[in-house]
């Protein structure tokens, strides 16, 4: 069995890259996933890749700082880099990604200066505004 579930920060903005043959998206970045017992404050920097539409969600709506949640699974991989010498990945490949943190209750500035707002976000995915605490059936 081979499955990972982890929650953390995003490191860097998302990455995106399309596969030539297939035009699959693959977006990779990094989460900062806190260590649970550690007397200080110490986290582990986990690189995350994820394809297809996914990838392309995950490349629209996250950002820098985002609390994220990723199920996935570990892959284990090597490369020789420019100098020869063979350099060991451990990634996870993500099969699932949730958006917990939308910053300023989904809104926030784009590099084009406009607002973008939650009727940006994904089908499915809802914002609760600080008033709606009310609303929680629990």
């Amino acid at each position: 069995m081979n499955n990972v579930v982890l929650i953390g920060r995003l490191t860097r903005d998302p990455e995106i890259r399309y596969i030539s043959e297939s035009q699959t998206a693959v977006a990779t970045f990094s989460l900062a996933v806190d260590r649970p017992f550690s007397r200080e404050k110490q986290a582990d920097f986990i690189r995350i890749t994820v394809f297809g539409k996914t990838a392309e969600n995950c490349e629209k709506y996250l950002k820098k700082g985002r609390m994220t949640a990723v199920q996935g699974r570990i892959q284990t991989g090597s490369y020789k880099n420019k100098d020869g010498v063979t350099v060991y990945t451990t990634d996870v490949v993500a099969d699932r990604v949730e958006f917990i943190d939308w910053g300023n209750s989904g809104k926030e500035n784009t590099d084009d200066g406009k607002i973008a707002s939650t009727s940006d976000m994904p089908e499915g995915f809802n914002l609760l505004d600080e008033g709606d605490e009310d609303d929680i059936p629990f």
